[in-house]
């Protein structure tokens, strides 16, 4: 992952260091490593979104468990030289102010630990659709449904899931929806 950091530009890492802290406090769902990705590779560096999600894996780990040791900006630092000797100076740099200016910030409740097992739900949109035909039927005029669900997974790395439906499933899942809020109304 190293040679991975390496490619990525100091201000797009500090971009990324900065939203991995955010999530680690609650305070974003998680990274979209999709939209920094398509960013970074505008810029002209050629890198993929399972690269970019496997160092927001790494960075978060790191932060977390530093956090949770109560590590200091140097004892961090301290570790990470004698434990990763191939990082990037400039990620070094980046990863010393950031955890200078906001390593303290984070907490590690037991709530927020059980809490992080379990992906988090970000957004929900969906279109209508109709299937006019196919190369096996001439004329299908089906209608469906199509559902895409934005997540965040432990990690904070944001995923968009698609699937499509009929529209009687919809019907059903959209009275499961109503349902659900009104016991929550209960609440």
């Amino acid at each position: 992952a190293a040679d991975k950091i390496n490619l990525i530009p100091q201000d797009f890492f500090a971009e990324l260091c900065e939203q991995i802290i955010q999530h680690l406090n609650h305070k974003i769902p998680g990274v979209n490593t999709a939209e920094l990705c398509q960013r970074i590779q505008t810029s002209g560096i050629e890198i993929n979104v399972g690269d970019l999600a496997k160092i927001v894996n790494i960075i978060s780990f790191l932060f977390s468990t530093a956090a949770s040791n109560n590590l200091s900006t140097e004892e961090l630092i301290t570790t990470l030289g004698n434990a990763v000797t191939a990082l990037p100076k400039h990620a070094v740099q980046v990863i010393r102010h950031v955890w200078n200016e906001q390593g303290k910030s984070i907490s590690v409740s037991e709530d927020a630990r059980s809490m992080a097992t379990v992906g988090q739900f970000v957004d929900i949109k969906w279109k209508l659709g109709v299937a006019m035909s196919s190369d096996t039927c001439r004329s299908l005029k089906y209608p469906y449904v199509t559902v895409t669900l934005k997540v965040a997974d432990p990690s904070g790395q944001i995923t968009d899931k698609s699937f499509e439906m009929t529209v009687p499933q919809f019907k059903n899942f959209y009275r499961q929806f109503k349902e659900m809020a009104a016991v929550l109304e209960t609440v």
